[in-house]
């Protein structure tokens, strides 16, 4: 048992050497996604850490095997959506990226992993609702 202990002891140390990349890319504000306060609110809140250049690392993301799947979570993220870099986008991937936020943000996101590390980015149903109007989109 003991060994076994020793053996699952050496194995995570180990794994505190393989560190993901955690970095926040300078954001130049003349990139970033526009829109009124309390739809920005609701973002920095909700969809920031894993959708923009301003990631905030949590303490256990410091921590394998854990800042893998945090890191991860963040890569795939802002692959998906980064407002820090909106301008960037065509008007066509926008207006793809705004159906993709009507969609998910009713379903999907935030993720229910994030939602239990961070209650306050649960959003209402009245948020949800809020950021699914300023979208501009309308459902079928």
């Amino acid at each position: 048992m003991k060994r076994t202990l020793l053996i699952f002891l050496i194995i995570f140390v180990v794994m505190q050497f393989i560190r993901p990349q955690r970095e926040n890319i300078a954001t130049q504000k003349n990139l970033e996604i526009k829109a009124d306060a309390k739809v920005m609110e609701i973002f920095q809140k909700a969809c920031y850490d894993c959708h923009s250049n301003t990631t905030i690392w949590p303490w256990y993301s410091q921590i394998a095997p854990f800042s893998w799947a945090v890191s991860n979570h963040v890569t795939q993220g802002k692959k998906a959506l980064n407002f820090s870099t909106w301008e960037n986008y065509s008007a066509e991937d926008k207006e793809k990226k705004m159906k993709e936020i009507y969609r998910t943000v009713y379903i999907a996101m935030p993720l229910q992993s994030y939602i239990m590390a961070h209650k306050e980015a649960d959003l209402t149903k009245e948020e949800r609702t809020f950021i699914r109007n300023w979208t501009g989109v309308r459902s079928k």
